[in-house]
């Protein structure tokens, strides 16, 4: 573990406090999963070129600075090395042998190239946990391919689920592949460490967009042998569970179960719905939900999204549709302390998402705000040769 920190992190520990992690990626899957470690307590350096992330190129209203890039690199110190440079890559490897942790997203052969493959490292700091993050994997004909999020949701039949039949594809916006695969990251590094500390040695870790958007439809990926090739894998009940309109914004319902049926069909003021045999399944809805949602729908035209969600209470899994303006200061997010204020140095005060994982006996130091472009390169470069 990393002994002499760069920066004294304000708060309790955190389950990886003294864990010190090199953030080499870029964009989202990457800086996001090295976010959601120092999370955890981990000290991240984030070590950008000199022309910086290209996320923080990304369009914002922000003007000091990309809101995507800020959102996805909390709680991280920023330095600028060029790796082309010899004195630059002699300092990185100052980093790496003092480092637990090295996540990157190049493509495969870039590294090698740079000086910082696997192999390479791992001859500087054996017990380094080398993370690699590739849009298809580190082998096959795509290895070389630049992946992108919505790339592979359109590759993997994900776009193809969420339009509706006989429609187009349609796109999920808000990069969900990527912070699955951030997600992938975290979980990855952290079960690298753990066996760490058994066996005393490092390991590479490799994860991919293709996996990450894979892994997201494994509902979906069972194909029984003898189905034809246009098997039904749509899990929407037939339009029965999912968004629909009321008097004054929309709701999402969720009534998938007998008692919740049976608790929807009583609030609308329809129960007797629920003791039609016709629709006592969640298979025998969805055959029949073109007879159904209409009814539902003048039934919810009554009252307003916000209303019904009252009304259904816990008895009726739902949420009125919100912005995400909305979600700053939602009491639940606020009592869950999901939200908190950061201090940048160029964008001021702003609120932002902290802390996903909740710990009881370890919660995690305090976060603090993404770095600007080599904000601490003075205070690490101090430290390297």
């Amino acid at each position: 573990m990393a002994t002499q920190s760069f920066v004294e992190r304000h708060g309790p520990r955190g389950p990886l406090s003294g864990v010190r992690v090199l953030d080499l990626s870029a964009y989202i899957a990457g800086p996001y999963g090295c976010a959601l470690l120092a999370d955890q307590g981990a000290e991240v350096i984030k070590i950008e070129p000199p022309a910086g992330d290209n996320l923080r190129k990304y369009p914002s209203t922000l003007e000091a600075e990309s809101r995507a890039f800020v959102g996805v690199n909390r709680s991280k110190l920023g330095v600028v090395l060029d790796l082309k440079d010899p004195a630059d890559q002699a300092a990185l490897l100052d980093l790496v042998r003092e480092a637990d942790v090295l996540v990157h997203n190049f493509r495969p052969g870039v590294p090698e190239r740079l000086g910082i493959g696997h192999a390479q490292l791992q001859a500087v700091n054996p017990r380094l946990i080398y993370c690699n993050v590739t849009g298809y994997g580190e082998t096959g004909p795509l290895k070389q391919k630049a992946g992108y999020d919505q790339v592979l949701q359109t590759m993997t039949g994900m776009c193809a689920l969420q339009g509706k039949r006989g429609e187009p594809p349609e796109i999920l916006y808000g990069s969900v592949v990527d912070y699955y695969a951030a997600s992938l990251v975290a979980a990855g590094v952290a079960s690298a460490l753990y066996e760490r500390e058994k066996s005393g040695q490092g390991q590479f870790v490799g994860v991919s967009l293709l996996r990450a958007a894979m892994a997201m439809q494994s509902a979906r990926l069972v194909w029984a042998e003898g189905e034809p090739r246009d098997v039904g894998r749509d899990m929407r009940s037939g339009g029965i569970t999912g968004i629909h309109p009321t008097r004054e914004g929309h709701i999402y319902i969720s009534a998938n179960t007998p008692h919740f049926w049976q608790a929807l069909c009583e609030k609308i003021g329809l129960p007797e719905l629920a003791r039609d045999e016709r629709y006592d399944s969640v298979r025998k809805r969805a055959r029949h939900h073109a007879d159904i949602v209409p009814r539902l729908h003048a039934a919810l035209a009554a009252r307003s999204a916000l209303e019904w969600e009252e009304l259904f209470g816990e008895e009726v899994p739902c949420a009125a549709a919100r912005t995400v303006e909305d979600m700053f200061d939602h009491p639940q997010v606020l009592a869950e302390d999901l939200v908190t204020r950061f201090e940048h140095p160029t964008l001021g005060s702003y609120r932002g998402f902290t802390r996903p994982v909740a710990y009881g006996r370890t919660p995690g130091p305090e976060p603090f705000a993404a770095p600007t472009l080599g904000q601490h390169n003075v205070r690490v470069r101090a430290r390297t040769r």
